[in-house]
């Protein structure tokens, strides 16, 4: 690991920054916004021939990285330093393939954002770069930033308010309309009920709950509504940080109140809630990295992972999976509407304003 773990392990005493919350930023005003470029035939006929299982390194390499591409919204833990952590697993999915741009805030380029960022600005978010890239967002929450990353779909899903501004990241405000041109379809839309295409929340929980900006997710937290496609939640077999021990309430597992497909995975008891997305090192790695994009999650224990420094690698083979599969099958509902037709491309007009 790197050196600065040690930071990391000296600054958890530190007391967590209560003040946060969201913006009171005045919403911008309306501007010509970029759609989703036009994939070419050549590189279109690649992207719906991939399986979404089974994307190998080459396929990211060659075909996905050439194409259109979500943001991951990456949400760290609420104690300084540990939005390194999440800067750590940045560095692991650009080791990894996965374009660097889709990774950093296109405004001030940060690694991810602060669980302490309002979740209305962050669904708000997921608007703003659907309708720029085509491709719907996917959400990456660790510790408090779990939390954080099922409050958006919450938020998403109508629990705290019934209209959501679009939130713009270049100006870090929010935008005058509550609707967006969805870019598959042409058509108008709320920001309200926008689903994201997969989301992860690792050591959620427990402690997070005491902080006002959080209390909202009391019975809320395990529930995963119908505003992502897919969701991993990830428990340590034993995590005092998430108050997680066998038979406690916290090990409840996730569950969907919907039709949203749900996944609980249970990490090794050696794994340390502040440093499972430390996962850089694993794609330096030449036999790591070919171990993790074989990864299935489907034969788990099929094939134990190669000698060498495996810290997370379970959690970063199975994020890395979900990862590469909901890119590849978000590019392949892109492609097959611009087939149809239906998609928009170049500068589109102005969506409806907030009256």
């Amino acid at each position: 690991m790197r050196t600065w773990t040690g930071i990391l392990k000296l600054a958890l005493p530190v007391a967590l920054a209560l003040a946060g919350g969201g913006c009171a930023t005045a919403p911008v005003g309306d501007a010509p916004r970029a759609a989703p470029p036009r994939v070419d035939a050549a590189l279109a006929a690649r992207i719906l021939a991939l399986d979404p299982e089974r994307i190998s390194e080459g396929d990211v390499r060659d075909t996905l990285a050439r194409g259109p591409t979500p943001q991951i919204i990456g949400l760290h833990g609420g104690i300084y330093p540990v939005h390194l952590a999440m800067t750590d697993f940045a560095e692991f999915l650009i080791g990894m393939g996965y374009p660097e741009a889709k990774v950093r805030h296109p405004g001030d380029g940060r690694y991810s954002h602060s669980p302490y960022e309002s979740s209305e600005a962050l669904a708000g978010l997921v608007a703003w770069y659907y309708e720029r890239d085509g491709v719907r967002p996917m959400l990456v929450g660790h510790s408090q930033g779990g939390m954080q990353a099922v409050k958006v779909l919450h938020t998403l899903n109508g629990a705290f308010g019934d209209r959501v501004r679009v939130w713009n990241p270049l100006a870090d405000a929010a935008e005058d309309r509550v609707t967006i041109v969805d870019p598959l379809t042409g058509g108008t839309r709320p920001v309200l009920g926008l689903s994201v295409a997969y989301a992860t929340a690792v050591g959620a929980g427990g402690a997070a709950f005491l902080l006002p900006n959080q209390w909202s997710m009391a019975g809320r937290l395990r529930t995963i509504p119908d505003t992502v496609d897919e969701f991993t939640g990830f428990f340590l077999e034993v995590d005092l940080w998430a108050w997680n021990a066998p038979g406690s309430i916290e090990a409840q597992p996730y569950r969907q109140n919907g039709a949203a497909t749900v996944r609980n995975v249970s990490l090794p008891a050696n794994y340390n809630h502040v440093f499972v997305p430390v996962t850089s090192h694993l794609a330096g790695d030449p036999g790591m990295r070919s171990w993790i994009n074989a990864y299935d999650p489907r034969r788990r224990d099929a094939l134990p992972p190669p000698d060498g420094s495996s810290d997370n690698v379970l959690w970063a083979a199975d994020v890395w999976h979900s990862i590469k599969k909901h890119w590849c099958l978000e590019a392949q509902r892109l492609v097959r509407a611009q087939r149809a037709g239906r998609a928009t491309a170049g500068t589109v007009t102005a969506p409806a304003r907030v009256q």
